[in-house]
């Protein structure tokens, strides 16, 4: 976003540049983090754009999400992705009228779907948000009879027993990307193959240290890590995660703006009272946020 809270699309290929930079290889757009239920549909499509044009001769693939309340719209925002050329796209459940049955959100999804047959796509289950509990291995046991173009699913979802059967179902056959940032080390042992989060914007560094140790086998290490990672969210939150999260990101260089409202951008005494904190935890600010184990 611009000062004035309107899209500023200039600002995409600096943080393609930075994601590259942390070797991070792929880029959800519209999700979350993105304020995706903020932006307009035409918004979204001009985001789309932009990103698909930006990361042409680059390694970056990008995912885009385009879920929304109505179905009308998340049938639009997929058939213009796909004619842009993404790699994927994802879509979480309406949440005002939600899904009463898995059934009723399989053929949701299937109808978002169809409008990209030549695009893999994910569902995107993050019931903190959307208010939809339902369970995701038997979504895909639906799904995968009714999606012809479903690879997976965007996990950001603490049921680590429900996980662990996604991971699992059909002879590991899905892809499952985990969500939440704070349990990364639990879910790589549960045999998370990658992992779409947030905080992935400005500890990419940190984390991919985390999935090295974790491979090596130095669980001392990769505990360690976890832990600071967990203590860093937990330092963002008081402020309001998102506006936290984008005021850390001006640090690093990579301006994005303010929150829209109903998210409320931090004022100048909660920048620094953030800013303090972090380096007092002992984050340093450089391509990304940095620590000394």
């Amino acid at each position: 976003m611009d000062a004035q809270g309107n899209l500023a699309l200039d600002g995409v290929p600096r943080q393609l540049e930075h994601l590259l930079g942390m070797r991070i290889m792929a880029a959800f757009i519209s999700g979350s983090t993105g304020e995706g239920q903020s932006l307009t549909v035409d918004e979204r499509h001009r985001l789309t754009a932009r990103w698909c044009q930006a990361a042409k001769g680059t390694p970056l693939r990008v995912v885009a999400h385009v879920g929304t309340n109505s179905i009308t719209e998340a049938v639009s925002l997929a058939a213009e992705a796909e004619k842009q050329g993404v790699s994927a796209i994802a879509a979480l459940s309406p949440s005002y009228f939600r899904p009463r049955s898995v059934e009723d959100l399989v053929d949701t999804m299937a109808m978002v779907a169809a409008a990209a047959p030549a695009t893999p796509f994910y569902f995107y289950d993050i019931p903190s948000m959307t208010g939809v509990q339902l369970s995701m291995p038997t979504f895909l046991d639906q799904a995968s009879r009714k999606i012809p173009n479903l690879v997976g699913m965007k996990f950001t979802n603490m049921d680590l027993a429900s996980y662990t059967q996604c991971l699992q179902q059909d002879d590991g056959l899905w892809d499952i990307p985990f969500g939440c940032d704070e349990a990364l080390l639990p879910a790589l042992a549960l045999g998370a193959r990658g992992a779409v989060g947030s905080g992935y914007n400005f500890v990419g560094e940190h984390y991919s240290r985390l999935i090295e140790a974790w491979k090596k086998g130095d669980l001392t290490r990769a505990r360690r890590l976890q832990c600071q990672g967990i203590q860093l969210v937990q330092r963002l939150v008081p402020f309001g995660y998102l506006p936290a999260a984008k005021t850390v990101m001006e640090w690093l260089g990579v301006p994005v703006g303010p929150t829209r409202l109903p998210l409320r951008s931090l004022n100048e005494p909660q920048r620094r009272q953030l800013r303090e904190g972090l380096e007092s935890d002992g984050w340093r600010f450089g391509h990304s946020l940095v620590r000394d184990e």
